[in-house]
């Protein structure tokens, strides 16, 4: 308070000594930006229409519901193109906040995640958006219909699969990209279509098939690879019938979801042991080691293997714990089927110690270090008992995930190279930079969970403020191909803060 005294002091001298002088000060003026105008670079955006699997739709948190689906990436693309003369832009819209689905007064499909302080978790709530309802607003401009393959999105009846589509399709034999077509697009985003055509195989550890050969789609299981033969044909098809009419249009490539926090959080080597411990263990395996070095050492005696082949799957065979952190005990498929070679030796698994080549699904991180007996304290997951296929993407099935995710986008840029109508936005590009931060206004996202900002608590789909970011990009991307100026426009961008990077338990 005593320097504000003796500042007023101070002004009321210099007042009455300059009581002669012109005291007005001229006006500080405040910096204006001056307005730039949106030119559309001649683009019709009078109806637009999204068409992929669940960014599209606007998934995130394990889950489907109405917050996420307004802050999907094409809803505000469309906002942002109703300021260049866009139409109106109908979602079909889920019927709660909670996600999932109802079915006979039962959840048969999950509400969504939040995060209660110590990681994510289901709401404990009970869906409200029946399975078998109708989503209302018809016609719709969204199809972004999660759990889609590419093959998926041309296949007759499809809506009688996936209730996603099955509450929006115009018949019980159409197809997605028939009813979008029906709405005759004057522009388009056609964005991961592709991802789900490896995801299943990746999250459930590899247990589909790589189809790399087959063209019959109808054969594939649910977690199989979708041949790159089968998604050149429907690709290339889709795209030639969106541009047919003249539209023009957005194409993404497919990320590389290995870097995504559902592969990346849980480390390889998750298992702490004391030496006492690790040397019980380790006892405990002696005789399974033992059998190894016999079998192996037996098939080269009897001309079945190389000695050099041997040592080094006796290597990668062998199991030995210590003090410190710990790599679990998986069955890995693609080891020598030792049974299959010499009857006698049938009872030594196919088991090895995980590496950082390999990669442990989020949903391990609550099973390991369980018990598989709770009546046997040595049964535990991930030490003295193996983990299954289903937790564990081996570095043999990463390859086969990476050679087609590889295939897929070199389909997709050579559509781009031959199609004046599209133009490309490379999701792959943007989680690969994401892995070490990617700016978006005041922030620095990365693909961590729960922290990172850019990935929701699924570990697989974006945040609100994720879906933000890629509609900016997709922005970019127009820019660059058809002359439009969103990128400088005023208020042609979409800005981070108006988009959540977590949904409140409250909200329902």
């Amino acid at each position: 308070m005593k320097n504000y005294k003796y500042i007023g002091l101070l002004l009321l001298s210099i007042g009455v000594a300059s009581c002669d002088v012109n005291n007005e000060l001229d006006p500080i003026l405040e910096d204006t930006v001056p307005e730039v105008q949106l030119n559309a670079g001649g683009l019709d955006f009078s109806k637009y229409i999204a068409v992929g699997a669940s960014f599209t739709g606007g998934f995130t948190d394990g889950a489907l519901f109405i917050k996420a689906q307004e802050n999907s990436f094409p809803n505000t693309l469309a906002s942002k193109f109703k300021l260049a003369g866009g139409g109106d832009f109908n979602q079909p819209l889920m019927g709660d906040n909670i996600g999932g689905f109802v079915f006979g007064g039962n959840a048969v499909q999950p509400p969504r995640l939040y995060f209660n302080g110590a990681g994510p978790t289901r709401l404990a709530a009970l869906p409200t958006t029946s399975l078998t309802a109708r989503a209302e607003g018809a016609p719709f401009n969204n199809y972004g219909i999660p759990g889609a393959k590419s093959f998926h999105l041309t296949f007759p009846g499809y809506g009688s699969l996936n209730p996603y589509f099955g509450r929006m399709a115009s018949s019980a034999t159409a197809t997605v990209l028939g009813d979008a077509m029906a709405q005759s697009p004057t522009f388009f985003t056609l964005s991961e279509v592709g991802g789900n055509d490896v995801l299943g195989f990746a999250t459930s550890g590899g247990s589909g098939v790589d189809q790399k050969d087959n063209l019959d789609p109808s054969t594939y299981g649910s977690n199989d690879i979708t041949s790159p033969l089968v998604f050149n044909q429907v690709f290339r098809g889709m795209v030639g019938a969106m541009t047919s009419g003249g539209a023009k249009g957005v194409i993404a490539t497919v990320p590389d979801i290995t870097l995504l926090p559902y592969f990346t959080t849980v480390p390889y080597n998750p298992i702490p042991l004391d030496a006492a411990t690790a040397g019980a263990v380790n006892g405990a395996y002696a005789q399974y080691n033992g059998g190894i070095q016999q079998a192996f050492g037996a098939l080269v005696a009897a001309g079945a293997i190389t000695e050099a082949a041997a040592n080094a799957e006796v290597a990668k065979r062998t199991i030995s714990f210590s003090a410190g952190q710990n790599a679990v005990v998986i069955i890995d498929e693609d080891l020598t089927n030792l049974g299959a070679i010499n009857p006698a030796f049938a009872a030594l698994p196919q088991l090895r110690q995980s590496t950082d080549k390999d990669l442990l699904v989020l949903t391990s991180s609550t099973f390991i270090g369980t018990l598989a007996d709770p009546n046997n304290p040595l049964s535990v997951n991930g030490v003295g008992v193996a983990l299954g296929d289903q937790w564990v993407l081996t570095e043999t099935e990463l390859a086969s995930v990476q050679v087609a995710t590889d295939a897929y986008n070199a389909i997709i840029l050579d559509v781009v190279s031959t199609n004046a109508n599209v133009a490309l936005v490379d999701l792959n590009a943007i989680l690969s930079e994401a892995a070490n931060g990617i700016q978006f206004d005041n922030y620095t996202m990365t693909t961590s969970l729960v922290t990172g900002g850019l990935v929701s608590l699924d570990g697989i789909h974006l945040t609100g403020r994720g879906y933000g970011l890629m509609a900016n990009r997709i922005l970019g991307a127009i820019d660059a191909k058809f002359g439009s100026n969103f990128t400088l426009a005023t208020d042609g961008l979409s800005k981070a803060d108006d988009f959540p990077t977590n949904y409140s338990p409250a909200l329902r």
